[in-house]
């Protein structure tokens, strides 16, 4: 079965190492200050030419409390008022963008993200997606994927009912942990009586899918606690389930130092944490789709995995690939044809930026052939669990054995490891090694090294 995972204690010693995610290649780290606004322009105007439908990313970074665990790019404020000029910032950015757009760009894909897109008022969240749908070709017969996160504790069933109504079918529920001592841990407190309600809601009002979000490693978590939560989670019945891995690295994000790291699992409870709610999950009949994701099988993610069509971009997994991803928003993140950008991740130089009217890309990257090379050869092994030579090789004419003559002395020994299985035609991804596939990925990232390393989290 594709989704077959086999624990092993002593593969996941080895090769458990730090590593990037791959919702890119080349990733977020690689980008560099000379990619700015013109690069940016030409890239839509390409897209614009080649009329390649779109994936619309929109980041609203307020939130009204802070969760210590978080590592997300965000404003911490009581004061709803705040919005209002981000949000005409926003609007700026949305009109400009689309601009260098050709109308017969489809929207596919939409995604609110943040911060907490729903810490907006009802009037703001109609006024925003009045401003896209005027400057965007969205879909009107609910066939698009449009998706927004969402803070039970900022939604009720109004406000749910208000998502549906501007076009929502998809939402994505942050949980992280349903047991009252971790959630005082890091300050997050919610109640599975309000995780209920907005799930409730969105299964009445038939949104197409529901994503629930769970952490695993944070302070005062056990193995028995977090087992209970993600019991309480598969009663919920929501049609994903996305179990992260909690990276404590204070040095780099504020928050995480008000955790006390005397209060974290240790390494061997965190692995416990998972391999338990691996056996709950697939028990439950959840599939495994790769990196900390898992899907009821009727899910077009599972059902994409099946036929080899699912892919991986900033947006995570997605059946979408194909389209033009367009970053809106403070550190958004455009991928454009072979061009990465992203936005300030400042947000008073970001609406600086949009109220003198100038874009805000800062950074960025343009791909090379060898980028591309790797990038393929990444997307099929992250998302397929395996790797077809001869594809590649059509693909950029190329011989794949010579090109990655570096790489095969690893490869071999991941096979003599049974992590992968390695043939003239191809690799495999073994049961025992899909929880490891980023660390198959990273033997083909021409980028990587020790210092890069310490910029990610561990794989498992």
């Amino acid at each position: 079965m594709l989704d077959a995972i086999r624990w092993d204690n002593d593969l996941i010693r080895r090769y458990d190492c730090a590593g990037p995610r791959y919702t890119s290649y080349p990733t977020a780290v690689q980008f560099n200050n000379q990619i700015g606004p013109f690069d940016l322009l030409h890239a839509l105007r390409d897209s614009r030419k080649a009329n390649r439908p779109l994936s619309l990313y929109v980041h609203v970074p307020f939130c009204a409390n802070i969760c210590y665990y978080c590592a997300c790019n965000k404003v911490i404020t009581k004061d709803r008022g705040r919005a209002q000029a981000y949000l005409e910032s926003l609007a700026r950015e949305i009109k400009q963008i689309a601009h260098h757009l050709g109308p017969g760009q489809i929207v596919e894909q939409l995604h609110f993200g943040g911060g907490t897109p729903t810490f907006l008022s009802h009037d703001e969240l109609r006024w925003l997606m009045q401003e896209i749908r005027q400057s965007f070709n969205l879909l009107a017969d609910d066939s698009g994927d449009y998706s927004i996160e969402i803070d039970p504790r900022e939604a009720d069933w109004a406000t749910m009912g208000l998502l549906r109504e501007l076009g929502f079918n998809r939402v994505s529920l942050g949980v992280q942990d349903l047991d009252p001592e971790v959630q005082r841990a890091v300050n997050r407190l919610q109640s599975l009586e309000q995780t209920r309600a907005v799930l409730d809601a969105a299964h009445t009002l038939q949104f197409r899918s529901v994503n629930i979000d769970l952490i695993y490693g944070l302070p005062k978590q056990t193995p028995e606690s977090f087992a209970r939560t993600v019991t309480e989670i598969i009663a919920l019945q929501p049609d994903r389930l996305s179990v992260f891995n909690y990276a404590h690295l204070p040095e780099r994000f504020l928050p995480q130092r008000r955790i006390n790291a005397d209060d974290l699992p240790s390494p061997g409870d965190k692995l416990l944490m998972l391999q338990n709610s691996i056996e709950q999950l697939t028990t439950a009949g959840y599939r495994y789709i790769g990196m900390d994701h898992f899907a009821l099988p009727d899910d077009e993610l599972a059902s994409a995995q099946e036929d080899g069509t699912l892919q991986r971009n900033f947006q995570g997994y997605t059946t979408h690939g194909h389209c033009d991803l367009v970053g809106l928003g403070v550190s958004a993140i455009s991928q454009i044809g072979d061009l990465y950008c992203q936005n300030s991740s400042d947000i008073n130089t970001y609406q600086a930026s949009l109220d003198s009217g100038e874009l805000s890309t800062t950074r960025g990257l343009q791909c090379n052939d060898d980028d591309r090379i790797r990038r393929a050869v990444i997307q099929q092994l992250i998302c397929s669990f395996s790797l077809d030579f001869a594809s590649i090789e059509n693909c950029f004419n190329i011989d794949f054995r010579a090109y990655f003559a570096e790489c095969w002395p690893d490869l071999q020994q991941m096979a003599k490891d049974r992590l992968i299985n390695l043939t003239p035609q191809g690799i495999d991804i073994l049961p025992a090694g899909r929880l490891l596939a980023r660390s198959v990925c990273m033997l083909f990232d021409h980028y990587l090294n020790e210092q890069s390393r310490q910029r990610f989290s561990r794989v498992i």
